[in-house]
């Protein structure tokens, strides 16, 4: 089994993060009426809502751009290290109208901008400067030949295609539904109430894992109740053994998470 493009989008769970998140209004002598904690730094928050609407919502776009235009190149870690800009999110859905106004706001253009936007010359000099850059990923696992498809830009297409080695998938072996069933549950890694990672089936049958209150996150079998999660391939989550596992652990470089099954 591999991870396509069309079954990321039916399972990721990113369209509704855009919930609208008000800038600080301004007091009349020209403070803002708060400032925030990460002040000079833009407000996490506001840097995830523009990635988050740039999936889809222009017209949200527009307003925070026009009030804050650097937030045309705001990123964002969905998990794990699954980073995606502003524009990364407008190329990997096709929306030609968002990256535009990205673009145009000083978004830096990058090769899978490029290839979404049908520009083949982009392309070329991409990879000619740094052969090989076509194999690598974007946000989400998602392939360079994927955002060609998703802008139907046809001269990138071919051309991609050509090189037989733009459009990588992720690895998911088959998982019985024994393991499945095994793995399912929710683990404690501290204290707080949430400090629990969840690990479940959505709707739509994907595995998934998610941090109570975050992002759900899709979980790609390597084999032997080893996985990784979706846009970050580095990552390990490995499953104890057993009828009923009693324990995962995450391996993310020196960071290892160690959490026990609650329920």
């Amino acid at each position: 089994m591999t991870l396509t493009r069309r079954s990321f989008l039916a399972t990721a769970s990113i369209a509704g993060l855009g919930s609208s998140i008000s800038l600080p209004a301004q007091a009349s002598s020209g403070q803002s009426t708060a400032v925030p904690q990460s002040f000079p730094s833009h407000d996490p928050a506001v840097s995830r809502e523009m990635v988050g609407v740039s999936h889809g919502n222009v017209a949200r776009v527009r307003e925070l751009v026009s009030a804050r235009p650097d937030l045309a190149k705001a990123s964002w870690d969905w998990g794990f290290g699954d980073w995606e800009t502003a524009l990364g999110a407008a190329s990997h859905v096709g929306n030609r109208e968002i990256a535009a106004l990205l673009i145009a706001a000083g978004a830096p253009v990058t090769i899978f901008s490029a290839a979404m936007l049908g520009q083949l010359a982009t392309v070329r000099a991409f990879i000619a400067a740094s052969p090989g850059v076509q194999r690598v990923k974007g946000p989400h696992g998602i392939s360079l030949l994927s955002h060609a498809r998703a802008g139907q830009a046809v001269d990138v297409i071919d051309y991609l295609q050509s090189l037989g080695d733009a459009d990588p998938q992720y690895r998911n072996a088959d998982l019985s539904a024994a393991d499945r069933t095994a793995i399912l549950g929710t683990y404690g890694y501290g204290p707080g109430g949430t400090e629990r990672l969840n690990v479940l089936v959505n709707p739509r049958g994907s595995l998934m894992i998610q941090r109570e209150g975050g992002v759900e996150r899709n979980l790609l079998h390597q084999g032997d109740r080893v996985f990784h999660p979706s846009g970050a391939e580095a990552v390990r989550i490995r499953f104890a053994a057993g009828v009923t596992s009693a324990q995962l652990s995450i391996e993310d470089g020196p960071l290892v998470v160690v959490a026990s099954r609650v329920s």
